[in-house]
């Protein structure tokens, strides 16, 4: 009975090894005639039922059986993982006579290249470069730069309103503002940034651009060290032979204030359709900081002095490049970012 127990039991096991043709399936098999509570476990388990002097050939038996099985069992299980190694192999094949892909590297914006230009100059010159943030206090942003409630700027520069109290930046000013109240004198600074004015977008404007603002502050600071600083900024931003010229203006947070022109490096001043003729290109503005300006920061202007300029980002990345549209270094268009 036994031995015909445990042929059924072998047969049985071959039967659904050799039907098997996946690893887990396998595995299955194994565990329903091996495992704990397999059936060649249950014959183990009833060898007190049988008599003394046959339980030596009953065992001899049982492990032949699961000699059998387990040789079956890894005999089928190395036949299943070479035909799954050959399956995988034809499906990851390469063809090395393919083109490689090409691997796509990003590169800096002409903002950010144009940028890094600018602060490389001016911390030549020993300028730190400060941030501050993009949402403002009004007082701050107006009132501290002489800008008060009723001044007519307020409405020129087209303000976004958080509330009557905060503002989005309409310039990196409040930086400056931020910085002289500390009183860590002198300052050599620039603030770089974004501002916001409510603008319409065409090809010279946009509610969201970007300003560097420079800010000098010390004993005896003129308008000379100004005009020097531009100058030495222009040759080194446009070529050496670049000259510049002041023309005078009024800003609200500087006097006496100037707009500075360079001579046109497409045609060397001579005039040409970049300059509009003219032979010079508009840059930015400057002026010696308002002494009022100095006193709400908590600096004596009495004592000291210095001066602010302030200059489009997009209007350098403009000129250095000749992008005749301010929209183009917003669209994110691939066409156009390779040729920087």
């Amino acid at each position: 009975m036994m031995k015909e127990k445990l042929q059924a039991i072998k047969d049985e096991a071959m039967k659904q090894i050799q039907a098997s043709d996946a690893l887990d399936k396998l595995n299955d098999v194994r565990v329903a005639f091996l495992g704990k509570k397999g059936e060649l476990t249950a014959v183990l388990k009833g060898m007190k039922d049988v008599a003394a002097e046959e339980r030596p050939i009953v065992g001899q038996m049982v492990n032949d059986t699961r000699t059998a099985i387990e040789n079956l069992l890894e005999e089928t299980k190395r036949k299943l993982e070479a035909r799954a190694r050959e399956e995988q192999l034809k499906k990851e094949v390469i063809d090395v006579t393919l083109p490689a892909k090409k691997n796509n590297v990003g590169h800096r914006h002409p903002n950010t290249i144009a940028l890094e230009e600018v602060e490389r100059i001016f911390i030549g010159m020993g300028y730190e470069v400060v941030e501050g943030p993009e949402v403002e206090y009004d007082l701050y942003n107006f009132e501290k730069l002489n800008i008060p409630a009723n001044h007519p700027a307020k409405d020129e520069q087209d303000t976004f309103y958080v509330n009557k109290d905060i503002v989005l930046r309409t310039q990196t000013s409040p930086v400056q503002a931020r910085v002289m109240e500390q009183g860590r004198l002198p300052i050599r600074m620039i603030a770089p940034g974004r501002v916001f004015r409510s603008d319409e977008v065409d090809a010279t404007h946009s509610p969201s651009f970007h300003q560097i603002e420079g800010l000098v502050i010390d004993k005896n600071i003129t308008f000379a060290d100004l005009k020097g600083t531009l100058e030495e900024f222009a040759k080194e931003l446009f070529g050496p032979e670049t000259k510049t010229k002041f023309r005078p203006h009024h800003f609200p947070f500087t006097e006496p204030s100037a707009e500075v022109d360079v001579s046109c490096f497409k045609c060397g001043g001579k005039g040409c359709r970049f300059c509009k003729g003219s032979g010079w290109i508009e840059i930015l503005g400057c002026g010696m900081v308002h002494p009022h300006v100095l006193e709400m920061c908590g600096i004596d202007p009495n004592v000291y002095s210095g001066f602010a300029f302030g200059v489009g980002l997009e209007r350098i990345a403009l000129l250095k490049y000749e992008i005749d549209d301010m929209r183009l270094l917003y669209e994110n268009d691939i066409r156009f970012l390779k040729q920087f």
